[in-house]
């Protein structure tokens, strides 16, 4: 398939992003207009031909989350009204993810909203890395293709050739995906069970479950927001007789108080993965930033050429 017939474009969510991408690509990004008037509505104008294109869409939805998602879904429209013949919205974060379920009583399940928004506003897939909760591909009556970082990460720890090793899943939740890094870099396993205080979005860790005396204790999570939940997981792992705390995480939210937090804590490195803009000012010496352009990038040449997505990952 000619790739003179796939178009990358995106909005003003994380535009290195995309450039970083269409460089794999080999390809130019798009050209398009996205603004938003003195009222706070967005303007979208796609300013060359995509009739019949193969067109991909790049934006994750980080701060600010509300007005990034609804520049992705008039963008979407935009791209459907000038007659593409698929359109792809490619959210590297996907937000509201952790309201995935009605947990509670009278609480909406956003998740599912926004799949919804995203398919009515009338992409045909969707490409996404490491959700919150697997059932949100679920949420879709359209393909998904969830990418993960998983690989990016292990082999970022292999490389450094740690000894005495333990992966620590920083909740119950998360423990799959945690066994599976485990399996990578051939360690043992354990999990911090931790009890949430209400909708505050603090956490009080209660316990460790599994030997980290005297190891590195490597956690893992899906996503770093206020670094609470870190921050606690350090200490209780510290309290539990680690000797040195590693931290690794799909999603850079750092939301907050959460750079503060990681600079004053025991955490010897946290290792993410550039989903969302990590500004300057929050790399701190303690944080390490791998790209994930090369991953989404191989992923959209794959989909457009009908070649095998998940076989990047076996």
């Amino acid at each position: 398939m000619m790739m003179d017939e796939l178009k990358v474009f995106t909005g003003n969510a994380y535009p290195a992003l995309a450039q970083a991408v269409c460089d794999y690509l080999t390809i130019p990004l798009g050209k398009a207009e996205v603004f938003e008037f003195s009222n706070e509505n967005i303007f979208v104008r796609i300013l060359e031909n995509i009739r019949e294109r193969d067109v991909f869409i790049i934006q994750p939805i980080s701060s600010p989350v509300n007005k990034n998602l609804m520049e992705l879904l008039i963008m979407i429209d935009a791209a459907k009204r000038a007659s593409a013949a698929r359109i792809t919205a490619v959210m590297p974060y996907y937000a509201y993810a952790r309201t995935d379920k009605k947990d509670q009583p009278r609480v909406p399940i956003t998740a599912r909203l926004v799949a919804d928004l995203v398919t009515v506003a009338g992409a045909h897939r969707v490409l996404t890395v490491d959700l919150h909760a697997g059932q949100i591909q679920g949420f879709f009556n359209i393909p998904v293709d969830e990418l993960t970082a998983l690989y990016l990460l292990s082999r970022y720890f292999k490389e450094k050739n740690l000894d005495d090793v333990v992966v620590v899943a920083t909740d119950v939740g998360i423990s799959k995906k945690a066994r599976d890094l485990a399996a990578r870099l051939d360690a043992p396993l354990a999990i911090i069970e931790k009890r949430r205080l209400g909708n505050t979005g603090k956490s009080m860790t209660m316990n460790v479950i599994g030997d980290v005396k005297g190891k590195r204790a490597l956690t893992f999570d899906d996503e770093v927001d206020t670094a609470g939940s870190l921050v606690d997981a350090v200490r209780a792992l510290k309290d539990f007789g680690a000797k040195e705390v590693y931290s690794c995480a799909t999603h850079p939210i750092l939301s907050g108080p959460a750079i503060e937090r990681i600079g004053g804590s025991e955490l010897k490195e946290l290792v993410l993965v550039d989903t969302v803009p990590v500004p300057e000012n929050k790399r701190i010496g303690k944080i390490s930033v791998l790209p994930i352009a090369p991953l989404l990038g191989e992923a959209i040449r794959r989909i457009h050429c009908g070649e095998s997505v998940g076989s990047m990952f076996e």
